[in-house]
C-alpha cells in the first residue's frame, strides 16, 4: 500500500492493521490546543498520524506516543523519524497498563482513537460498503481496549489543569461520559459526527477536564454527496488533506 501524504507529513501504513481514517484526522484536527500543552500523550498510536497532526499544530515539547502492537510501534517510530518534528515526538513499545504503571510523568493533553469494535466503523457511507468484515474490524476488535482501562490510565496520567480528548462510537457516548465521571472527568466540549445528512449520528468528539464545565456542544457533518465534503469539515481539516 502507497503511503498517505498530507500537506506537511507522509504517512507509511503497509504494516499497519489500522489505515488512515476518517476517526483519526477528525481527532487530531478537532483537539484543542489553545491552552498550549508543553506535553503530549498518544495512547494507541498505530501510524503515529494524531502524534504527527499535533506536533503540526501545537508547539508541545514533549510528543509521546503508546502502541503495544510490534508491527504498528515500528511503523510509528518510522514516520516519526521521517518527519519533520522528529526531536519533540517519541513512541514507547508498551501495553498501557505498563506504561501507567511506570511513567511518573503527567501530561498537558492526551489524546485516544481506542480501537472499539462496532458493526458498522466507518463514517461516510461509501466507506461502509468497502469497510465492513474486512480486516479493519479485525483489527478494532482483537485490539479492543475496554474504555474503563483507558479512562482509569487517563485519570492518572493527565496533569491538574490538563484536558483529555476521545473518538468514540455515537452509541457509545454515554456509557462513556457517565464512566468517565467515575474517574472525576468531565466533558466541557461535545461534537456529533454525521457522514451526510441522511445518514444517522455516527461518531461523538469528546474533550473531558477535572472540573465541571458547561459543555460546548456541536453537530458536524461531512459530506452533502459523494466527495461533495461541507465548508465546516474542509475548515477543520484543510490544513492537512492535500486536496483540500
Amino acid at each position: 500500500m502507497s503511503a498517505f501524504k498530507f500537506k506537511q507529513f507522509t504517512i507509511k501504513q503497509d504494516r499497519c492493521a489500522m489505515k488512515i481514517g476518517t476517526d483519526g484526522v477528525l481527532l487530531g484536527a478537532w483537539t484543542s490546543v489553545a491552552q498550549q500543552p508543553f506535553s503530549i500523550l498518544d495512547i494507541g498510536a498505530g501510524t503515529g498520524v494524531l502524534s504527527l497532526m499535533l506536533a503540526q499544530r501545537s508547539t508541545a515539547e514533549v510528543i509521546d506516543a503508546l502502541e503495544i502492537d510490534d508491527a504498528a510501534y515500528e511503523q510509528c517510530v518510522d514516520n516519526f523519524e521521517h518527519s519533520v518534528w522528529a526531536d519533540r515526538l517519541f513512541c514507547y513499545h508498551a501495553s498501557l497498563e505498563e506504561f501507567t504503571d511506570e511513567i511518573e510523568d503527567q501530561y498537558d493533553l492526551i489524546v485516544s482513537n481506542p480501537p472499539f469494535y462496532n458493526a458498522v466503523s466507518s463514517i461516510t457511507s461509501s466507506e461502509d460498503k468497502k469497510e465492513s468484515a474486512s480486516s479493519r474490524e479485525t483489527a478494532r476488535f482483537q485490539d479492543a481496549m475496554p474504555f474503563g482501562q483507558l479512562l482509569d490510565s487517563v485519570s492518572k496520567l493527565l496533569s491538574e489543569t490538563g484536558e483529555f480528548s476521545v473518538i468514540i462510537p455515537f452509541l457509545e457516548e454515554a456509557t462513556f461520559i457517565s464512566l468517565a465521571e467515575t474517574f472525576n472527568l468531565f466533558p466541557f466540549r461535545l461534537t456529533h459526527v454525521q457522514g451526510n445528512p441522511q445518514t444517522e449520528i455516527k461518531r461523538s468528539l469528546i474533550a473531558f477536564k477535572r472540573t465541571k464545565e458547561v459543555v460546548e456542544k456541536s453537530h458536524l457533518i461531512i459530506e452533502t454527496d459523494r466527495h461533495q465534503y461541507t465548508d465546516a469539515y474542509v475548515a477543520l481539516t484543510k490544513d492537512f488533506y492535500l486536496k483540500m
